[in-house]
């Protein structure tokens, strides 16, 4: 009796693609949401069955879907004798159970005959991802978010096979792969004397024009400044996570000068010839020159200090005892 290899019609050695809808009969035996957080999820799937996927909240951090399936030993034999397809468009949008599915395809390949097959179905135009000895990249240039949900089906690519090999079932496993991305979302608060002045936000150099939305940056390290006539100038460094959400809350701070006197606690202090009663008090001052002055006893020390707008000032005396042994 011929062999299963035999009997097998012409194969589809390159991939195809179809523009056009097609009607197929297929038993969809469930469906799995792929979101950046999502669990891998598994389906018991045979020959003629079908999985739908769809995506979940924050697809923008997907660069693609990667699809494993695993088979029993059984299917070795039959090299060449499967494909998979998947398709956009679904008409219906069916739940579990066969059905006559209107769809349009969106990538088929033949099968490979191993018992670990990953395929990494890519979700954007730079999405890097490379055929290698483990995964294959799906033949289509990239399927975008709004196609989804996808129906993901396997199929034979002759008839004349025998029972054992129709009654095959491997196990379909989805899960996603992350960019190297993450957003971070500013949060400005102002202070209650001054609200709503403008300011400018600077990342890593670049002018954000809108910092009411999500902004998307690559995962490690970023430096962000503020700018402003209004509202203290400030800069910073802040931690993007991969796939995760920042809230960055802007303190934007009134840009009167601040002078805070440090002192031993018996010393008395004067601004401009006027008592400070508080040590480590911020003290509001008018940008320009100010005079200060410690006294302590009979010892005073007297300093001029020019004052610039937006700037904090920490004036201290130290008191220090030196011992100095000798010979």
């Amino acid at each position: 009796m011929p062999t299963p290899i035999k009997l097998l019609a012409v194969l589809l050695l390159v991939p195809c693609f179809s523009l056009y809808a097609e009607i197929f009969r297929t038993s969809v035996e469930g469906s799995i949401e792929i979101s950046p957080g999502s669990q891998e999820t598994s389906i018991p799937i045979g020959i003629h069955s079908s999985v739908i996927i769809s995506l979940g909240a924050d697809a923008r951090f997907l660069r693609g879907i990667e699809i494993e399936i695993t088979a029993p030993q059984s299917w070795l034999p039959y090299r060449g004798s499967l494909l998979m397809a998947m398709y956009n468009h679904l008409n219906p949008q069916t739940a579990t159970g066969v059905s006559d599915i209107e769809g349009t395809r969106l990538t088929m390949d033949s099968l490979p005959s191993r018992l670990r097959i990953l395929y990494h179905v890519p979700l954007r135009a730079q999405h890097g991802l490379r055929t290698t000895t483990s995964a294959i990249v799906a033949p289509s240039a990239f399927i975008q978010p709004a196609s989804f949900p996808v129906l993901f089906r396997l199929t034979q690519a002759s008839k004349g096979l025998p029972d054992e090999f129709e009654n095959i079932m491997f196990n379909l496993t989805a899960r996603p792969i992350l960019s190297d991305e993450g957003a971070i979302r500013l949060i400005p608060r102002y202070p209650p004397q001054l609200r709503n002045r403008p300011f400018t936000v600077l990342i890593d150099d670049n002018v954000i024009a809108n910092i009411s939305e999500q902004i998307m940056l690559k995962e490690g390290e970023h430096h962000l400044v503020i700018l402003s006539e209004d509202y203290r100038n400030e800069s910073r460094r802040f931690v993007v996570e991969r796939a995760k959400i920042v809230d960055i809350t802007i303190d934007l701070q009134d840009p009167t000068p601040i002078i805070i006197f440090e002192g031993p606690q018996n010393s008395q202090v004067f601004l401009n010839n006027s008592p400070v009663l508080r040590n480590r008090e911020p003290i509001n001052v008018e940008p320009g020159m100010h005079e200060v002055r410690f006294q302590v006893g009979d010892y005073t020390v007297t300093r001029s200090l020019n004052v610039q707008r937006g700037k904090t000032y920490r004036v201290a005396l130290a008191v220090d005892l030196t011992v100095q042994e000798e010979e």
